[in-house]
C-alpha cells in the first residue's frame, strides 16, 4: 500500500507546468534574441568617413568647415544604435556633408591611442566638434538622438559665421 502512495506522489510531482510558463519562456527567448540582433545591427550609410584627423584638418581649412570626430568601438551597442538611427538618416547625411568633415575613430585601434588621450575619451560614443586648428567647439558623451545631433550640426554653421 505504501508503494502505491509513493508512486502517486512521484507522478504528481512530475506534472507538466502550466502552458503559460512555456509561452512566457519562449517569448522571452525570442525577444532577447531580437534585442541582441537589434543592438548590434548597424546599416551601411552614405557618410564619407575618414580616420585621419590631420587630413581632416586640412580639408576643413580649405572647405571652411569644422570637424566632427565620432569615437566608437566595435563592441559599442549605443554607437551602433546611433549609427542606425542618426547616421543612416538622409537628412543627417546631407547636413553632415554640408557642415563638417566627419572622422570616425575606433578607440580600440592602436593608432587611436594618442587621440583618445588628447581628448580624454572615457566612454563611447563620444562626438566632438573641433575647428580646423583643433580647438573643441562642442561635444556630447553618450548616444544622442537625431534632433539633438542636427541641432549640434546647426551650431557648426553658426560658429563658422562668427569666426
Amino acid at each position: 500500500m505504501k508503494n502505491k502512495n509513493i508512486n502517486s506522489d512521484v507522478k504528481q510531482s512530475k506534472k507538466k507546468s502550466h502552458p503559460f510558463w512555456s509561452f512566457f519562456w519562449l517569448t522571452f527567448l525570442v525577444v532577447s534574441l531580437w534585442y541582441a540582433w537589434y543592438s548590434f545591427y548597424a546599416p551601411s550609410n552614405d557618410v564619407v568617413w575618414t580616420n585621419d584627423v590631420v587630413s581632416a584638418k586640412q580639408t576643413a581649412k580649405y572647405s571652411d568647415k569644422n570637424i566632427m570626430i565620432f569615437f566608437t568601438g566595435e563592441w559599442c551597442s549605443p554607437c551602433r544604435i546611433m549609427k542606425r538611427q542618426v547616421f543612416a538618416d538622409n537628412e543627417a547625411i546631407k547636413s553632415i556633408h554640408s557642415k563638417v568633415v566627419p572622422v570616425e575613430i575606433n578607440i580600440d585601434h592602436p593608432d587611436s591611442k594618442n587621440l583618445v588621450k588628447q581628448f580624454n575619451i572615457g566612454a563611447t560614443p563620444t562626438t566632438i566638434f573641433i575647428d580646423s586648428q583643433g580647438k573643441v567647439i562642442d561635444y556630447a558623451i553618450g548616444r544622442i538622438e537625431k534632433t539633438e545631433f542636427l541641432g549640434m550640426l546647426d551650431k557648426q554653421g553658426e560658429f563658422l559665421e562668427y569666426h
